[in-house]
């Protein structure tokens, strides 16, 4: 397999994103085409030996540009350079930590969409009590229609089948209650229309607080609301263990205490991290495409590597077309 990765996608691009491919070099059977600006790329690879190949692109699109703009603009850029070595077939999927919105507008005009999806969608495995939990859309698409939903949940359903070897995934949609009268009109007809589905084991309305139960496998929802809610879990998480870190320091006693429970915490803190199933998947694209967070470290990029890895071997596109094929015609 040959994974094309966007060396300066990402807050810390190019050296922890050189460092994560390397490492997926030396540890997972694949190629890497490193595409980006070439000096600062060889610079980082020192004198490494692997098989891996640079492309150099002297444009870089940050996170403050306009995303179609920019892909139209900056032909000479790692994401639109990675992304038509994909569509070329030079690749078996990109990951890049760069710019979301440049990414999905990116892969829409490049690569384009699969037949019988209206809107791609962004997901990303979430740790729960039980299990990994598929959140979809977390940030695509602010507003959608019902049938947006319906896709999301067949999509979200045919990944989990593959990623996560599970037979019938357990799908819901996010809500403000469990209720089949619950939510706005776009929720509730999704609910209606899900009811209707073949093969797809939908099982009503899950709530946030209830979310971490690990109850359901794929939970589909708008990406305004996914991306509040990704968002609220990272910041609280964040809080928690500051607050945490900042009691210990106020008497010996919790001193003590704190550092008894160190490594209890730490592996609790490692369980929490969603980059571990490396990043946000794009699904809905003709190509394999995979988001890391824009504050990756190397071990992020080599599991967001990891994962398009997977994606491809599972050959997971070629079964969401499946899928979708047999999905009735969804009407407004």
């Amino acid at each position: 397999m040959r994974i094309i990765v966007d060396a300066m996608g990402g807050d810390f691009a190019p050296r922890e994103v050189v460092k994560g491919a390397m490492k997926a070099l030396m540890e997972l059977n694949c190629e890497i085409i490193l595409v980006g600006r070439e000096e600062m790329i060889k610079k980082e690879m020192g004198d490494f030996k692997g098989k891996f190949e640079i492309v150099n692109a002297d444009e870089i699109i940050t996170n403050d540009e306009s995303p179609v703009k920019a892909i139209r603009s900056k032909k000479d850029s790692s994401i639109v350079k990675g992304l038509s070595l994909l569509k070329e077939e030079k690749g078996d999927a990109f990951v890049s930590a760069g710019n979301t919105g440049a990414l999905m507008a990116g892969g829409l005009f490049i690569l384009g969409r699969l037949s019988g999806i209206e809107r791609p969608a962004i997901a990303v495995l979430i740790p729960t009590e039980k299990k990994p939990v598929l959140l979809l859309d977390v940030g695509a698409n602010s507003d959608v229609k019902p049938k947006n939903l319906v896709e999301f949940a067949v999509m979200g359903s045919e990944f989990y089948k593959e990623a996560m070897k599970e037979k019938d995934p357990k799908v819901g949609i996010l809500n403000i209650g469990t209720e089949e009268e619950k939510g706005n009109i776009v929720v509730k007809s999704a609910y209606a229309l899900l009811k209707e589905v073949n093969n797809l084991n939908f099982r009503g309305n899950v709530e946030a607080r209830d979310f971490f139960k690990g109850d359901f496998d794929v939970v589909v929802c708008d990406g305004f609301t996914g991306n509040i809610f990704l968002k609220t879990i990272e910041g609280f998480g964040k809080f928690l263990f500051d607050k945490m870190k900042l009691e210990t320091k106020k008497s010996f006693t919790y001193s003590v205490g704190g550092l008894l429970l160190k490594p209890a915490l730490k592996r609790i803190k490692d369980s929490l991290d969603y980059s571990e199933y490396g990043g946000a998947i794009l699904l809905g694209l003709d190509k394999v495409l995979v988001k890391c967070h824009g504050s990756s470290d190397s071990k992020a990029i080599f599991n967001g590597i990891r994962a398009a890895l997977n994606f491809v071997e599972n050959d997971i596109t070629s079964k969401m077309k499946e899928a979708l094929f047999g999905l009735k015609e969804v009407k407004d």
